[in-house]
């Protein structure tokens, strides 16, 4: 499955970052909506749910995230929607790990 999220905040360092294979954290942007997919092995076996996904969180509560290769690379976001069957763009799609 996969989550929307609409970013809220997001600090400075993603767009500091250029080594090549994170250049992609300079892309970010407050306002935009993501599409995060829940995938094996971040998924978990018995709840089959991807830690962070917002479960049961209404559309005010505020989450926190952090990317992958620049832990100073952080923000919140607002969860959107779920979808079952995950139809994420090319761009501002990521993974939960």
């Amino acid at each position: 499955y996969c989550v929307e999220f609409r970013t809220e905040s997001l600090s400075h360092h993603c767009a500091l970052e250029t080594r090549p294979y994170v250049r992609w954290m300079q892309y970010l942007r407050e306002g935009h909506t993501v599409c995060v997919a829940c995938q094996p092995p971040a998924m978990n076996a018995d709840t089959q749910r991807c830690s962070g996904d917002g479960h049961n969180a209404d559309r005010d509560k505020i989450l926190h995230w952090e990317a992958i290769g620049n832990s100073q690379c952080q923000g919140t976001w607002k969860k959107i929607r779920q979808l079952e069957h995950c139809s994420c763009p090319l761009v501002h799609s990521f993974i939960f790990t």
